[in-house]
C-alpha cells in the first residue's frame, strides 16, 4: 500500500478522445512513494539485454513481450505501489453529459476525476504525465494543479510536469497496463481480431491479478481498475 506523505504519480491515456473510431478511452496512474527502485529494475534489466527501445502495448510483439513481462513482474514485487485507472465509453450518456463539448477540457476533467480516486487523506502528490501535442492555449499543467488544489481546498498536488514517454520508463509502464485494459474489453466486445502478442502479455497481466477479465474492473488492495459499463446502447 502507498504510504500517506508525499508520492509520485505517472499518468498515461490509451485511446484518443478525438478518434471517432475508438469508442474506449482509459487514463491510468501509478503511484509510487519511491519510483527509483522500479526505474533502477527497469534501467538494469534494459542493460542486461540491451534493449533500449520504448516498450508500448501497441509496440508488443514477439521480440519484446519477455521483456514486457518482466517489468509486469516488476510490478507485483514494489512494495509501495499503487495502480488506478477510469475507462469511459465515448457514447456513454455520462460521457456525452460530462465530457464531450471539448476534447481538451475532457482530458482535463478525466484526469482530476482520476486524480481525486487517486489521493489518500493528508497525501501530497507530485504528477508527471504523458506529453501530448496540445493548442497552444492549453495549460495542463497550470489547469490541473489549480483545479486539483482549489477543489482540495489544501496543497493536494505540488507540482505538475509533463514528459515525452520516450523518455520515461515509468509512463511505458503505465501504457503497458492501460494498454492491456482496453485490448481486453475490445476483444471481449469483438473489435480486434486478436494479435497473438497482445492477447498473451494481457492474459499475463489477468493472471498477475487473479482475473479472468478486465470488462467490469478489477479491485485489489494494490489495483484500482475502474470501467463504465454505459456503452451508449
Amino acid at each position: 500500500m502507498t504510504r500517506y506523505g508525499q508520492n509520485f504519480v505517472f499518468l498515461d491515456e490509451s485511446g484518443s478522445l478525438s478518434n471517432s473510431t475508438e469508442p474506449y478511452f482509459t487514463i491510468g496512474i501509478l503511484k509510487m512513494s519511491t519510483p527509483y527502485y522500479l526505474q533502477n529494475k527497469i534501467l538494469y534489466e534494459r542493460s542486461k539485454k540491451n534493449i533500449y527501445d520504448e516498450i508500448k502495448f501497441n509496440k508488443i510483439s514477439g521480440k519484446n513481450i519477455e521483456f514486457a513481462k518482466f517489468i509486469i513482474d516488476c510490478i507485483f514485487n514494489v512494495n509501495s505501489l499503487n495502480f488506478y485507472s477510469y475507462t469511459t465509453h465515448k457514447q456513454s450518456k455520462y460521457f456525452k453529459k460530462n465530457f464531450s463539448t471539448d476534447t481538451w477540457s475532457a482530458y482535463e476533467k478525466i484526469t482530476l476525476k482520476l486524480l481525486g480516486a487517486t489521493l489518500a487523506e493528508k497525501e501530497i502528490i507530485i504528477l508527471i504525465a504523458d506529453h501530448i501535442t496540445a493548442p497552444k492555449e492549453v495549460r495542463f499543467e497550470v489547469n490541473i494543479k489549480k483545479n486539483f488544489n482549489t477543489y482540495k481546498k489544501r496543497l493536494a498536488i505540488s507540482g505538475v510536469c509533463r514528459f515525452d514517454s520516450k523518455s520515461n520508463d515509468l509512463l511505458q509502464v503505465v501504457d503497458l497496463i492501460i494498454g492491456c485494459i482496453n485490448y481486453d474489453i475490445k476483444l471481449k466486445n469483438k473489435m480486434v481480431t486478436g494479435d497473438k502478442n497482445k492477447i498473451e502479455i494481457t492474459n499475463y497481466l489477468k493472471a498477475k491479478l487473479g482475473a479472468t477479465t478486465l470488462e467490469n474492473g478489477f479491485k485489489n488492495h494494490n489495483f484500482n481498475i475502474f470501467v463504465e459499463q454505459d456503452k451508449g446502447k
